[in-house]
């Protein structure tokens, strides 16, 4: 067998081009030859093919996220194995049990209602911002929306369900308040593309929608998960066939919302309906937005005669704190590697 010459060697250009093109039809050809022979083999035995796709695992940035047992609730590893630990699910439940949202999701009350939503947005917002909330207020049953107004005493704490934020005329941010007593989560907002923005976009109708949430795996994606779930009715109408989908990966929300259509007893269609956006929480505090009165006169001089102080406040009256207190907000150093998520 004569030796083979490599293509770099040849001095001749349009030589050199033609070995090349040889070179790499001669690979691709041997590694069809081998795909058609595996193929071959597998249809024989079914045991071969499912041994090759249990060993031949793509590894990426989701499957090798860092297991933190602090807010995980579930070691990933564990899971692949099919082995969990009941002490885990325990300090889920508890922790499920005690949140914020457990009065929401124990109410005897109609599931049919659909929840009261305030839909804001900041001051002096523009047109886009503005189109950007009718088209929240078709996804959420109940929602309604109010014009943010001017001067005193309108500041988020004090009003608040969605409060869309914008820079250079554009909604960049939402502001999502669980009233009345919080906890408030704060979205960076990006990627919106409105319905009408959607090619062979649906048409949407009134029913309420189902709701998917996908890959909140840690605590602080539970509360995540949840929170989202208050804004939609506990009971969705099927008859409608619309299904509003926020998927997690890599601690990006992409909402979308889809109608399906059985076209037979196993293929379903989708047809999506809009909006779609994506969001990015940056924070989460304990309860409502601080309010702070910079202008507010001084509090009169008072004197400690030893009795007990009368409550000043109203029964059932809710107050504005004067101070926020974070869960959780996200800063450049808690990522310390790519692998790092907290939903």
């Amino acid at each position: 067998m004569a030796p083979t010459l490599e293509p770099s060697l040849i001095k001749n250009k349009m030589k050199r081009e033609e070995m090349a093109r040889k070179a790499k039809k001669a690979k691709g050809q041997r590694k069809l030859e081998k795909r058609l022979a595996q193929a071959k083999l597998e249809a024989k035995d079914p045991a071969a093919k499912k041994k090759r796709l249990a060993e031949n695992v793509p590894r990426t940035l989701d499957n090798m996220r860092e297991f933190d047992p602090s807010f995980l609730t579930a070691d990933p590893s564990a899971e692949a194995s099919g082995s969990g630990t009941g002490g885990i699910t325990d300090e889920t439940a508890a922790d499920i049990a005690n949140d914020p949202f457990a009065d929401y999701f124990t109410s005897t009350d109609d599931p049919s209602i659909p929840p009261k939503i305030l839909i804001t947005t900041s001051p002096k917002a523009s047109k886009s911002t503005y189109d950007f909330c009718d088209e929240l207020v078709g996804v959420f049953p109940g929602a309604e929306f109010i014009r943010r107004k001017k001067g005193k005493g309108f500041e988020m704490g004090r009003i608040a369900g969605w409060a869309a934020g914008e820079d250079m005329k554009k909604p960049n941010a939402i502001t999502l308040i669980h009233l009345p007593s919080g906890p408030t989560a704060y979205f960076k907002l990006t990627s919106i593309e409105l319905t009408k923005q959607i090619y062979g976009h649906a048409r949407a109708t009134s029913h309420f929608p189902e709701l998917v949430l996908n890959n909140f795996v840690t605590r602080l994606g539970h509360s995540v998960g949840r929170l989202f779930q208050t804004l939609f009715p506990p009971m969705p109408e099927f008859e409608g066939r619309q299904v509003v989908t926020l998927h997690n990966q890599r601690d990006f929300l992409f909402f979308r919302r889809h109608r399906y259509a059985f076209r037979s007893t196993e293929k379903v269609a989708l047809q999506e309906i809009g909006p779609r956006f994506t969001l990015k929480l940056r924070s989460l505090r304990k309860g409502i937005p601080a309010v702070k009165n910079l202008g507010e006169a001084p509090k009169p001089l008072e004197f400690d005669t030893g009795d007990e102080e009368e409550e000043s406040k109203e029964e059932g009256k809710l107050v504005p704190p004067k101070q926020d207190e974070f869960l959780w907000a996200w800063k450049p150093e808690l990522e310390t590697t790519r692998k790092t998520f907290f939903l």
